[in-house]
């Protein structure tokens, strides 16, 4: 089957195997690709067995199937599977006091990351994180960020973003146009960023101008009262359309954030349509709730036209993992980071 049949949106499962009505779901409905948490994840041998299931569900080798692996508290896998890596905020700090060890520390740390997911089948990760948080914004950012200054979160974003490609991975940029004004933790509400579109231009957008080559991003649940001030970027076909690919420039593959957070206001038909309407390429959900998605996969159509060509173009973006030896990398990162084995 080909992306091409593929419905668009990313979807989770429950637990750390496939229910028969998960299985028989993913069959009728084909979503293009998978995402994981930490509630799916237990050995190795398991976690490898339920990727190849999700891909054998829609019979395609290389679907994609992403996780959010950050480091510090965004990290689904764990010890042993993975190491404990520290936030962004810490190649953050390296990269203050010297820069170039500070590039050397966000790509190891990526490119190790691609080593322990490839293992399982994981194919892509929700990174770098591209937002630059201002004084006294919600931590919901916070040490996810590389830093507070605009030029620093971009060069160590693609510092990071290099890491995965070197590794195989598809990099996945977030939360564009940019989370770090947020006052609000768009899990839970709806942020709503009030400053001025110079002021958001000068520093919220520029990290994503400057990685807009990347292969895909996600878009972020937030009010930008200065381009549109009824709906959030994510349903908003002002914000997609002139701000993420006008003057970001950014024409990859974007995805929602998480459909199920409670910034989006409305039933999951409607948020999956307004997803959609806004001029985004796929929905994302993230929680496994079968009858939320359902709901989803009711409003969502097959990959077609732009969207379909995004899609194809970010797999396409992604090459073999290069040859690099993972114990040498290792050593180098643990002298750099001596709190990860």
């Amino acid at each position: 089957m080909s992306e091409s049949l593929s419905k668009a949106m990313i979807l989770g499962c429950a637990g750390t195997e496939l229910r028969p009505d998960e299985r028989a779901f993913f069959c009728d409905e084909r979503p293009w690709g998978f995402i994981l948490f930490a509630r799916n994840v237990g050995d190795a041998g398991q976690l490898g067995s339920l990727v190849a299931s999700m891909r054998d569900c829609v019979g395609r080798p290389d679907a994609p199937v992403f996780v959010d692996q950050e480091g510090g508290r965004v990290q689904r896998l764990r010890p042993p599977l993975a190491p404990d890596y520290p936030p962004a905020a810490a190649p953050g700090a390296v990269f203050a006091r010297d820069r170039a060890v500070g590039l050397r520390a966000a790509w190891l740390m990526s490119r190790l990351m691609a080593f322990d997911l490839a293992r399982v089948g994981i194919s892509a990760n929700c990174l770098p994180v591209l937002d630059v948080p201002v004084e006294g914004a919600h931590d919901v950012i916070g040490a996810r960020a590389y830093g507070h200054a605009p030029e620093t979160v971009a060069a160590i974003g693609r510092a990071a973003a290099d890491g995965l490609l070197a590794g195989g991975m598809m990099p996945v940029a977030k939360h564009m146009p940019g989370h770090g004004r947020a006052f609000a933790d768009s899990h839970l509400s709806l942020p709503v960023v009030d400053a001025p579109l110079e002021a958001l231009r000068e520093r919220d957008f520029l990290p994503f101008q400057r990685l807009n080559d990347l292969p895909a991003a996600m878009t972020a649940h937030i009010v930008f009262s200065a381009v549109d001030a009824q709906r959030p970027a994510t349903t908003s076909p002002t914000v997609v359309n002139d701000i993420i690919r006008g003057e970001i420039g950014f024409d990859g593959l974007l995805l929602s954030d998480d459909v199920s957070m409670k910034a989006l206001s409305g039933d999951f038909s409607e948020k999956a349509r307004a997803i959609l309407a806004a001029g985004c390429d796929v929905v994302l959900h993230c929680n496994g709730v079968m009858e939320e998605m359902r709901a989803v996969a009711l409003e969502v159509p097959e990959l077609a036209g732009k969207g379909l060509e995004r899609a194809q173009a970010a797999l396409a973006a992604v090459g073999p993992a290069d040859d690099a030896d993972e114990s040498a990398l290792r050593a180098e990162f643990a002298q750099l980071f001596e709190s990860v084995a």
